[in-house]
């Protein structure tokens, strides 16, 4: 499927920034008010989505109108119904969204697996509503510049669920590359090697279960292609293995354990994407990659090329001697290490940050960076009060680059050149296929 070539003045000169990327309240136009109410719907209040819909009904200016959710059951829509027993319920989005429904809510909560992220964000934003959507923001490269230039264009106030970002460690571990605790950073090694519980199968298991009357599946598949129901196969949780709606563990990981790096360096788009991994099929993901990123320079690299080698599957992180840490030390199961001329920053997923060599930084005194409420902080801002950090301008960036890397596992052992710009790939039509994907006839999104 190609990729329409919209809005090019935006795609070409429009850069991607780091932490100053966050607007004042002043700068949205369609705000209600800081003592204003936000009346807001859940897309998902099941397993992350109700972590999502409670922490940002902490703010007394909440008020949660409407619910959508594909199950019915206790887990999912109806603990959600129970707490919440006057918002209208919804298994289907689109009916959510259909204009008497949609007048009822300003902003909407997207806690879905990868695969409906942008469908159901990009009508909500093309609506009018601002949005908090879970991480990695959406499926495809495409998606995440469309998520970007919708929020642009329709001046709605935007976060993504990368949480992590507004925790004290994180903060910190920034704030200390700003502050020169390790020099001009030279090179960076991140990873996720904890297990992969979802990964139930290598192959789309045959035959097909009974449908639970509590389960809408037709409205789960979304923009899937059809496949017939396997219990715990991929609703609820499982899913994180399967192609056809997510990402991987990359997809999975990356918008988290990246975040910082981004940040504390500004990174912009990458300019080559390399990846090792298994011979992958067409259905499941695969249970480890190696991805190297190729980045231009930054004020925080000294102007030099930096590289970002990613790594993922059990037990799967760079040795000890890569990253200037002893010998003896035990790397966390996730995090990053950014090598710097003055020695190393470990940013562990999440514990507190760690400088290198440890006799020379015995002495070190850094200020703690305060957390910020990631969920209470998108409310506000959706009323006009302060601003969030991870809005679309931002993260739709790091997305694209986490899911850059999701190609190069799918076409190992190939440097694959990025133009951010074109949204293309200089040197491989391959490449160039997989940065969309058909939409399923009834849940096409609209693009800009």
């Amino acid at each position: 499927m190609a990729i329409r070539s919209t809005r090019r003045d935006f795609l070409k000169h429009s850069v991607v920034a780091g932490a100053s990327a966050a607007f004042t309240a002043a700068s949205w136009s369609r705000v209600y008010g800081a003592n204003g109410k936000l009346n807001i719907a859940s897309v998902g209040p099941g397993g992350k989505g109700w972590s999502d819909l409670t922490e940002t009904a902490k703010s007394p200016h909440v008020n949660v109108v409407a619910l959508c959710d594909i199950d019915e059951t206790t887990n999912h829509l109806g603990r959600a119904a129970e707490k919440y027993p006057a918002a209208k319920k919804f298994f289907d989005y689109r009916k959510l969204l259909e204009d008497a429904n949609a007048k009822t809510f300003d902003a909407v909560i997207v806690s879905t697996p990868d695969h409906m992220h942008a469908p159901i964000a990009l009508p909500a934003m093309q609506l009018g509503k601002h949005v908090h959507c879970q991480k990695p923001l959406t499926h495809t490269v495409h998606e995440a510049r469309q998520m970007r230039l919708a929020a642009k264009t329709y001046n709605v106030v935007t976060q993504m669920g990368n949480q992590i970002q507004s925790h004290e460690f994180y903060r910190t571990a920034v704030k200390l590359v700003h502050d020169g605790a390790i020099g001009k950073v030279k090179e960076v090694f991140s990873w996720q090697s904890g297990a992969m519980g979802w990964m139930f199968s290598d192959d789309r298991p045959a035959g097909e279960d009974p449908l639970p009357a509590t389960v809408h599946w037709n409205e789960w598949l979304g923009v899937a292609p059809p496949r017939p129901f396997k219990n715990k196969i991929y609703h609820d949780f499982n899913w994180r293995a399967w192609q056809d709606f997510s990402n991987g563990q990359l997809g999975d990981f990356g918008c988290h354990i990246l975040d910082p790096v981004f940040m504390a360096l500004k990174l912009t788009s990458p300019t080559s994407v390399f990846g090792d991994a298994p011979k992958i099929n067409k259905e499941v993901w695969t249970r480890w990659s190696t991805v190297i990123y190729e980045f231009p320079g930054t004020e925080l690299t000294g102007g030099k090329p930096i590289t970002v080698t990613w790594f993922d599957g059990e037990g799967h992180k760079p040795a000890n001697d890569l990253v200037g840490v002893p010998a003896g030390f035990q790397l966390p199961g996730s995090g990053s290490v950014l090598v710097g001329e003055k020695g190393s920053l470990l940013i562990p997923h999440v514990a507190p940050p760690k400088l290198f060599p440890e006799e020379k930084f015995a002495d070190f005194k850094y200020e703690k960076v305060p957390a910020r409420d990631h969920y209470v902080t998108w409310a506000d801002a959706c009323r006009g009060e302060g601003h969030t950090t991870s809005l679309f301008d931002y993260s739709a960036p790091l997305t694209e680059t986490v899911l850059l890397g999701t190609i190069a596992i799918r076409l190992p052992a190939q440097t694959l050149r990025w133009n951010a710009a074109e949204l293309k790939f200089a040197n491989n039509a391959k490449a160039d296929a997989l940065l969309t994907k058909p939409y399923r006839k009834g849940f096409e999104p609209k693009w800009l």
